[in-house]
């Protein structure tokens, strides 16, 4: 099938230039910069004027939920949600049930996906204190990295053991994805909001409890044991300012930021309370304002979303009961267009930062990029399209966003995963089953 995307603004790799591609047998076969129609047969033309052409959206990190959670959420569901955000190709996270920290729970979420996937996906193998002997049974092309939970507990998943951590950081054979708190002193913080506050204390509370120390402390650990060993780590999702200042000229020293900390801080508790409550916890507008400016300097080279569903009776309550994590991968790419027209970065800095950077950093193959030869993973945006999030539109199985009744000014218009039309004009394909990405 022969598809012809004409009359767009395309943006790619730094530059924007009106322009049109042609689609071919899944992939991108022919970028045309000017006015310039070739004379061919095509089995659909599609008209872009209007829109910007991006890559489609690489997201590193997501919680589908699936196995074992499926009540919040599934890779059918997210998936969708997805595909209606822009998003062609996720990685998923390891805390599901079972976790992915044996080779089983991995290739079974391979299996889950190739049935139900709409888009594509990998997924990482989740670190323990014990399981460094089957790293080298990982096989490199199909997976993006080892997942480590680093003095973060969730589950029996923490990873707290020094020896086990060195372990981890001399033999991991891909980058190391950290999520990095201290889980001591946040149990120490929490047994003194408990006491002030009693035992569930509001959410107001916890940047307090999950705190700048408790960040601060466990990446610099990460960083110390990535340069002691010459491991590739990958930060994920900052959110002190603090944090940044340990990735400066770092060799092998990467960071993610995600949506939520980009567009969130404390001050906006008080109106979405737990829908916002996350771990690590949003911070002050300081923090906020920070890793933005480190968007543009090559601080963060990374955004996700951090995308983890919970139905809304498992937000209830305050730092102590209620669930940390909010579904964000439908508005994360419209979202950050509206940071675009704010003035935090450009069009061509966040295509760098969602598309060509995700694919460049875990070496994934023929996706991120508008290039001949590439699988033609594209989005359709418009701007000056003014739509509101209400409840009907939302595809995660959970049934809420914490941006519900948020105005935005850009539209996702069509999404085409592997030249296949995925999502457009409010409908999800579903029909569609993505592919596993390869890797190196």
């Amino acid at each position: 099938m022969a598809i012809l995307i004409k009359g767009g603004t395309l943006v790619n790799e730094g530059r924007t230039f009106n322009g049109s591609l042609v689609i071919e047998n899944e992939k991108i076969t022919w970028i045309i910069e000017g006015n310039y129609m070739p004379e061919a047969s095509y089995d659909e033309v599609i008209d872009a004027s209007g829109c910007f052409v991006l890559p489609g959206i690489i997201d590193d990190h997501v919680h589908f939920r699936e196995p074992g959670l499926t009540e919040k959420a599934d890779m059918e569901s997210e998936s969708r949600a997805a595909a209606a955000g822009g998003v062609t190709t996720y990685f998923d996270m390891p805390n599901t049930v079972p976790q992915t920290t044996t080779l089983d729970a991995l290739e079974e979420k391979f299996a889950l996906a190739a049935g139900k996937s709409h888009v594509n996906y990998s997924f990482f193998f989740g670190a323990t204190n014990d399981n460094t002997s089957l790293f080298p049974q990982l096989d490199i092309h199909r997976i993006p990295g080892i997942k480590l939970f680093l003095g973060s507990s969730t589950g029996n998943m923490l990873v707290d053991r020094r020896e086990a951590l060195e372990r981890i950081f001399a033999t991991a054979p891909m980058p190391i994805m950290a999520h990095c708190e201290d889980t001591g002193i946040i149990n120490r913080n929490m047994a003194e909001a408990k006491r002030l506050y009693g035992d569930d204390p509001k959410v107001a509370h916890h940047p307090d409890i999950r705190s700048e120390e408790a960040c601060y402390e466990s990446t610099r650990l990460a960083v110390e044991l990535a340069k002691k060993h010459h491991a590739r780590l990958h930060v994920a999702h900052l959110s002190t300012a603090k944090e940044l200042e340990l990735l400066n000229n770092v060799q092998g020293v990467t960071a993610e930021a995600t949506v939520s900390y980009l567009y969130f801080s404390d001050r906006d508790y008080n109106a979405l309370g737990t829908r916002i409550k996350c771990n690590p916890a949003i911070k002050s507008q300081r923090d906020r304002d920070a890793l933005r400016d480190a968007l543009n300097d090559g601080r963060i080279t990374v955004i996700g979303t951090d995308h983890a569903p919970h139905l809304l009776s498992q937000k209830e309550g305050g730092c102590a009961r209620a669930a940390s994590g909010m579904p964000m991968i439908q508005f994360s790419l419209v979202t950050m267009l509206e940071l675009v027209d704010q003035g935090v970065l450009s069009l061509e800095r966040l295509v760098e930062l969602m598309c060509h950077n995700p694919a460049r950093l875990f070496d994934v193959r023929g996706r991120g990029f508008l290039r001949e030869g590439y699988q033609a993973d594209i989005v359709l945006v418009r701007p000056n399209t003014g739509w509101t999030v209400t409840k009907d539109i939302i595809q995660s199985r959970c049934g809420w966003s914490p941006m519900e009744g948020h105005m935005y000014l850009w539209r996702v218009e069509r999404t085409f995963c592997n030249g296949h039309t995925v999502y457009e004009q409010g409908r999800v394909d579903t029909t569609y089953i993505g592919q596993p990405v390869i890797f190196r």
